[in-house]
């Protein structure tokens, strides 16, 4: 804990006091639309201090470990917040949420990644990274959402196939969910578990952490799903817009500020490796998940998923390869990742 810095330690306090005042919120009956802020705020709040516990007990074993623990344990809030909005009914935000999750990360993070990563070198800069670093991320998300975009389509369309939703979607979560098994069984075992840790929190500490966050997630998951409802009909949104954007920023973006952060201090390599992972995970690992465990729930998430969302993966999909694949990226490409991400913003908001 003595290590932590000032600002992590103000960040800690102010995740305890919106939990607390969010749980307040829930129980109190408050308005619905303070308590769906409050909610919503400590769910970034949450999400912040998983991926800080996660990164911090993976740090114990080795980078590869980490990836592994973030897969796993990194996307709690998301996790959660999709299962109490199936619970509950609430098929558009579950469904808005996840894929959210996906463009949150591969187009609004990574747009100001590359953004903060150009500017560094100035005026008309160029962000430089390892192409190979980045490849075979990159890679692993097209083939997981073409997968995704191949069985939308199919489900979509007016054919036999679109009768047998559920067996499909189940039948491709488990193939998304082996080639996720097959890319990081072998990333993990080539790694090597560091001589010296290079943690700042005992892992204790951070076990400790990321136990209490975890299941802290849970229960403002269940808070904010509960005054989303009233709180939406109450400022005139949607619920694809509360889900895509609302839902997706606070339980990615936030935890993904490192991206932002490293590109800043100039740590292109891990900055581009930190984004694209997290993309990779959702869509490799955390949706398919969902779509098998909401097999158990009375509401089930599917790939049967609107056009709209369809075409913006597969286009999302081709975008952030290109974007990543030569080991540059310019000012300009950031801001068009940034750009598709508002028009979808803005096109849900109206839906």
């Amino acid at each position: 804990m003595n290590q932590l810095s000032v600002i992590e330690r103000a960040a800690l306090a102010a995740v305890v006091a919106f939990t607390v005042l969010a749980a307040l919120g829930r129980y109190a009956s408050w308005p619905a639309v303070p308590a769906f802020a409050l909610a919503t705020l400590a769910l970034a709040g949450l999400a912040w201090i998983v991926a800080l516990a996660t990164e911090q007990v993976g740090e114990h074993f080795g980078p590869a470990a980490t990836g592994l623990l973030q897969s796993s344990i990194g996307n709690l809030p998301e996790l959660f917040v999709v299962i109490f909005a199936l619970r509950a009914g609430e098929r558009v935000v579950a469904e808005s949420a996840i894929v959210g999750s996906l463009f949150a990360n591969a187009l609004l993070v990574l747009g100001i990644v590359v953004i903060a990563g150009s500017l560094r070198r100035g005026a008309g800069g160029v962000m430089r990274f390892h192409p190979q670093l980045s490849r075979d991320t990159a890679t692993l998300v097209l083939c997981c959402l073409f997968i995704i975009v191949l069985v939308g389509i199919s489900l979509s369309a007016s054919d036999p196939a679109a009768h047998h939703v559920k067996a499909i979607s189940a039948i491709a979560a488990v193939l998304l969910l082996s080639v996720y098994l097959i890319w990081v069984i072998p990333h993990v075992r080539r790694e090597e578990r560091p001589a010296q840790s290079a943690a700042k929190l005992a892992l204790w500490f951070s076990t400790v952490l990321l136990v209490v966050a975890g299941a802290g997630s849970a229960f403002v998951s269940d808070w904010f799903v509960h005054a989303l409802a009233p709180a939406i009909h109450q400022l005139h949104i949607s619920q694809a817009f509360a889900g895509l954007v609302i839902v997706a920023i606070a339980g990615n973006a936030v935890e993904n500020a490192a991206g932002v952060t490293l590109a800043a201090k100039g740590s292109s390599d891990l900055a581009i490796s930190v984004v694209l992972s997290s993309v990779a995970q959702i869509a490799a690992f955390l949706f398919p998940l969902l779509v098998l465990i909401s097999l158990l729930l009375s509401t089930q998430l599917t790939f049967a998923l609107p056009g709209l969302y369809v075409a913006a993966l597969a286009l999302t999909a081709i975008t952030v390869w290109q974007v990543t694949d030569d080991g540059e990226a310019r000012a300009f490409e950031g801001w068009a990742l940034v750009a598709i991400y508002a028009i979808l913003a803005v096109i849900t908001l109206y839906e």
